[in-house]
């Protein structure tokens, strides 16, 4: 695998891969340089040359720093180039261990290693690991106490046996401790109805614990008669949901070592079994339970104190504390979440996921299968590592991983066999007394690299302070001179005088900038002494701003070959013009039908128009957008022009008679599209209009006929607003007619519907007289 090799200021400029390692070619790329320090820094390859006189007149002292190849090419003895280099130091390394012998064994060498580094550059050095035959295992047994363990836990009850049997084809120093957990006795992960909180389970079970979150029911041991009576002594329990505690009886286990007794010089072993997934951080709030998790201990007489104050644990959270603490999960789960956990465990350093039967017969075979898998694989990488240091694993071993930057593996590897490991670092940057760990995942053995780096110049001055070469002004440092209080210059020929040094070196910097002489030249007494260039020409400028090596090119040639380069721009040879001297002076493509050039709304460059601007090219003919804002310029000209009317009527010879010649016509010449106008009167003026020569210079023809509309009819205006006014009004007397129809024939229908409902008695009132009186004629006979 190949790695791309950079470095601060430091750029790889010829790169060959070969057998995973990148070959670097020694190159300088230097920026400002003002001191041998100022070199080191500037990339890991510039080496500093302290010869009094290597730098000729006018040169400046930058010249200093380069390749050690081209110091030496440029005259520069061996002995007096500056060039500090990588060291290494081994400060403690114990030989590994054969075999545990109750005594703190050593799987890891070194232990100590001091690394002085220039930056840029790598150094490499070997770290050696072998893992001790029997070392000593410390497995917690954490187990899923939730009403669907009940068939489980029966048979673990008598797993402790054979659990001990299989560790001691281990090692002879295991030790066994368990734990149980449920979940948050909180709702909704728990009834908390008083009964319910005491017995969780269903009324026919008559052995059931109270409901409980995290319980440390044995320390570890090496009794297998005591692990059998704790487990036996554990009864189900029960709760709501699916998704139990795991994360926080994990984080417990990890994090309280003295409780459960983990010890020091072990393998750690966490074997969660369960039925089902987990809860994690943030599904607190379902409780209100706020606040994270801090990663404490917070165990009071076995039990985990804080389940129902303090939210689930995160993800990273677990990770990091079973890293921190050496611990080593295996999750044996059911079939029905072994891909939940197998993502958990691709998340967990140094974990492996096994899938237990529905009644947990095949727990130990299952843990010895886990084990194999995690003690077999190496996997070595560190820890607290500071900013700007890379570092590169390369496993040396028989099934070796790809080399990384973060981790490297070996992988079958056995008991007693030795593994190494090419551990390379570089740091980007200076930096002092930083360290950082290297261990293995897993196990407690860690390498401390303690680093530094070599940013300064040992230069073995001359002790006088005065010094011949400085003028008697000021001592040599590393080749230059350091001027004494009121000299400056390259050999401290300038004295200052009344003036201060900023108010000289300010006179050497263009509109107060920070570069002195654009850091091409000395500020030698408040004026600017050029440097010579690389090619053996000089800058210019009063601050050295201008060289004549930096124009444009033609065809690979600085000018085109036809010009000479001045301060940055081209100088072109009669008969040659452009910006690269490129052209030949020629106006035959910008000449125009009219024998014009560019029609006079442009120049001609290089044989080709530049338009002014609204104009294009080839030859700076106008376009429609123009067009357009000439004709709403010009169209109160047209009116004044061809009719004597409209708003520039008063000035008309004044605001068109310049820019606009007219004629008036009974038939268009000009081919363009025609142009409508409405004027003052309200008749349409049609036009064209046709750009002459020059800006704002056009031709109009304007019909002499307008199209007017015809007068409107007063007498059919004044009969039809009549009559319009008659039908209104005869229309309005018909609603309103037809209004007081409607309200009529309402009021009559509700008046037949009272009249039927209404029921009239027969009966004659005894009071009533009726008011016709009739008087009988006693004489008459009917005759």
């Amino acid at each position: 695998m190949n790695y791309l090799c950079h470095s601060v200021l430091f750029k790889c400029m010829n790169c060959v891969f070969h057998a995973g390692l990148c070959q670097q070619a020694e190159v300088c790329l230097k920026s400002v340089i003002n001191s041998c320090e100022d070199c080191i820094r500037s990339g890991p390859y510039c080496m500093w040359c302290k010869d009094l006189n290597f730098t000729k007149s006018g040169e400046q002292e930058t010249v200093r720093c380069d390749t050690k190849a081209k110091l030496i090419e440029r005259g520069c003895k061996t002995e007096d180039i500056i060039f500090p280099e990588d060291s290494k130091q081994i400060d403690k390394e114990d030989p590994l261990s054969e075999s545990f012998n109750q005594e703190k064994p050593v799987q890891l060498s070194p232990q100590k290693i001091s690394l002085k580094l220039r930056p840029g550059l790598s150094t490499t050095f070997s770290v050696s690991f072998k893992r001790v035959q029997g070392y000593p295992v410390d497995l917690y047994y954490l187990m899923d106490l939730s009403y669907s363990m009940k068939d489980d836990l029966e048979n673990v009850k008598g797993l402790g046996k054979d659990l001990f049997e299989a560790l001691k084809n281990i090692t002879d120093y295991a030790q066994i401790g368990f734990g149980a957990f449920v979940d948050k006795t909180v709702l909704p992960y728990t009834n908390t109805n008083k009964e319910k909180l005491q017995k969780p389970c269903d009324e026919n079970d008559q052995q059931c614990q109270a409901a409980f979150g995290y319980r440390h029911v044995l320390n570890m041991t090496s009794s297998e008669t005591q692990f059998k009576e704790k487990v036996t002594e554990q009864f189900i329990s029960g709760n709501l949901d699916s998704p139990e505690g795991s994360l926080d009886a994990m984080m417990q286990a990890a994090v309280c070592g003295d409780k459960i007794g983990w010890r020091n010089s072990s393998t750690r072993l966490i074997v969660l079994t369960t039925d089902a997934g987990f809860h994690m951080a943030g599904d607190g709030k379902l409780a209100g339970i706020l606040e994270p998790s801090d990663e404490q201990c917070h165990m009071e007489n076995r039990r985990y104190t804080k389940s129902i104050d303090m939210d689930y644990p995160s993800v990273g959270q677990l990770a990091m504390q079973l890293e921190k603490n050496n611990i080593q999960p295996i999750f044996a789960v059911t079939e029905n979440v072994a891909n939940v956990y197998k993502e958990l465990s691709e998340m967990i350093p140094k974990s492996e996921v096994g899938v237990l039967s529905s009644d947990s017969k095949n727990v130990v075979e299952l843990i010895k299968t886990a084990y194999n898998s995690l003690s077999s694989k190496v996997t070595l990488t560190h820890d607290n590592l500071p900013d700007n240091v890379r570092v590169i694993y390369t496993p040396k071993c028989k099934d070796a991983g790809q080399p990384g930057n973060s981790e490297g593996v070996c992988n079958n590897v056995k008991p007693g066999e030795k593994i190494s490991f090419d551990v390379t670092v570089t740091a980007e940057s200076c930096m002092n007394d930083k360290s950082f760990t290297i261990r293995p995942l897993g196990i407690k053995d860690t390498l401390t690299v303690s680093l530094s780096t070599n940013c300064d110049c040992e230069c073995k001055d001359p002790e006088d302070s005065i010094h011949s070469h400085c003028k008697g002004k000021g001592r040599v440092k590393c080749g230059i001179c350091s001027c004494s209080e009121g000299y400056v210059g390259q050999f401290c020929e300038c004295s200052i005088g009344d003036k201060d040094k900023r108010s000289l070196r300010a006179s050497c910097q263009r509109n107060n900038g920070t570069m002195e002489c654009e850091g091409r030249g000395d500020c030698v007494c408040g004026r600017c002494q050029c440097h010579t260039t690389e090619s053996g020409s000089s800058y210019h400028g009063d601050y050295c701003e201008c060289d004549n090596e930096h124009c444009e090119k033609f065809q690979n040639k600085l000018c085109g070959g036809t010009g000479k380069c001045n301060c940055g721009r081209c100088e072109c040879n009669a008969g040659y013009e452009g910006s690269a001297c490129q052209c030949k002076v020629s106006e035959e493509a910008c000449r125009t039908l009219n024998d014009t050039v560019c029609f006079g709304r442009g120049t001609c460059k290089c044989n080709r128009c530049e338009c002014k601007e609204g104009y294009q090219r080839p030859q700076c003919q106008y376009t429609t957008h123009q067009v357009f804002i000439v004709f709403i310029v010009s169209r109160n000209c047209i009116e004044c022009l061809g009719f004597d009317s409209g708003p520039f009527k008063k000035n008309c010879s004044v605001a068109c008679r310049k820019s606009i010649y007219h004629e008036m016509v009974d038939q268009f010449t000009i081919p363009d599209k025609q142009c409508l106008q409405k004027d003052t009167e309200g008749c349409w003026i049609k036009f064209k209009l046709d750009q002459l020569v020059r800006e704002d210079n056009y031709k109009a023809e304007i019909l002499k006929q307008r199209d007017c509309p015809e007068p409107p009819s007063v007498v059919a205006i004044i009969g039809g607003s009549i009559a319009s006014v008659a039908l209104i009004g005869i229309l309005l007397l018909m609603l309103i007619k037809l209004l007081l129809y409607m309200k009529d024939l309402k009021e009559f229908r509700k008046f037949e519907n009272e009249k039927k409902k209404s029921k009239w008695a027969e009966a004659d009132n005894p009071l009533f007289q009726n008011a016709t009186t009739t008087v009988t004629n006693p004489t008459f006979t009917g005759e």
